[in-house]
């Protein structure tokens, strides 16, 4: 007997979905100059979508078909890891404006290491520096996008 879905997962499955046909909408709108032959502004926003909406489907699949796999329905959330993941992403959100996009990363991924379990921040702030600064660098001296240095303005 097929066991009926749980709301929870189902509106999450939902949320997803609706999120990659919003996606995909709003890819729609962006201009793209005639001087583009292939690979234009829209390349990796049409992928990052499509890729959301196939996994979001499948998600909702599986919500639909009782459930998903290897889920625990006896544990409670980790409020606490969630905390310091959404922490990270807030940071992200207020120092990328401010101090740049480094320091934004540095701050999302110590933050997020946090928030699975590691005890060493030191460590993963200066991991997320070489990551961060690696990422700022591939775009702004391979690439020609500006993505915001920040405080580092004249040292980059």
């Amino acid at each position: 007997m097929r066991a009926r879905p749980r709301r929870d997962e189902l509106a999450f499955a939902l949320l997803l979905v609706a999120l990659a046909l919003l996606s995909l909408w709003q890819t729609l709108s962006i201009p793209v100059s005639p001087i583009y032959a292939r690979v234009g502004p829209t390349a990796f926003p049409w992928i990052a979508s499509v890729g959301l909406l196939v996994f979001s489907l499948v998600l909702l699949r599986q919500a639909l078909g009782g459930g998903l796999p290897g889920v625990d329905r006896q544990k409670t959330v980790d409020w606490r890891s969630l905390g310091w993941v959404g922490a990270g992403l807030a940071a992200n959100a207020v120092l990328i404006t401010t101090l740049g996009f480094v320091f934004a990363a540095v701050a999302l991924f110590a933050c997020t290491a946090r928030g699975f379990g590691s005890q060493r921040p030191v460590r993963d702030a200066l991991i997320g520096l070489g990551v961060g600064l690696a990422a700022f660098l591939g775009f702004a001296r391979l690439l020609g996008v500006n993505i915001g240095a920040g405080a580092l303005e004249g040292l980059l």
